[in-house]
């Protein structure tokens, strides 16, 4: 995919991203669970312009990385790796989300017993994907 639009409930907050890359994962850390009530669905992309930025309230949630949301509505609209500049946008903030599908799961040994995705899907632990995509210090 190569861009795609999406807003937030109210409209306030509206983007552009580019690069959007439709496979992607189901979160079950902590934070991603806390903050959207469930795994969080989110896409990664190669850059994002937004409308209305004003209206984004950013929160760091760890020394790498920020969330985003509106701050009229409330509604999750991203996960920004900070070192890397890359934004995973939310999925159901897209104006069409047909075109996702999802792949695997990270944090699985965080997912609670009370839910599981259809299908089997491959996973990751929190130690294989702190491994793989948090920036060492040098």
């Amino acid at each position: 995919m190569t861009a795609a639009s999406g807003k937030c409930l109210c409209g306030a907050v509206s983007f552009t991203a580019e690069g959007v890359e439709t496979d992607h994962h189901a979160c079950h850390c902590g934070m991603c669970r806390r903050w959207s009530g469930g795994p969080l669905f989110a896409a990664a992309t190669q850059g994002v312009r937004f409308q209305g930025e004003d209206n984004v309230a950013r929160y760091q949630s760890s020394d790498w990385a920020e969330r985003g949301f509106c701050k009229v509505c409330g509604t999750n609209l991203f996960y920004h790796l900070k070192p890397t500049g890359q934004y995973m946008m939310c999925i159901g903030s897209f104006d069409d989300p047909s075109p996702f599908k999802l792949i695997g799961e990270i944090y699985i040994d965080h997912k609670p017993a009370g839910y599981a995705f259809a299908g089997n899907l491959p996973g990751m632990t929190e130690a294989e994907v702190i491994e793989k995509y948090v920036p060492k210090e040098d």
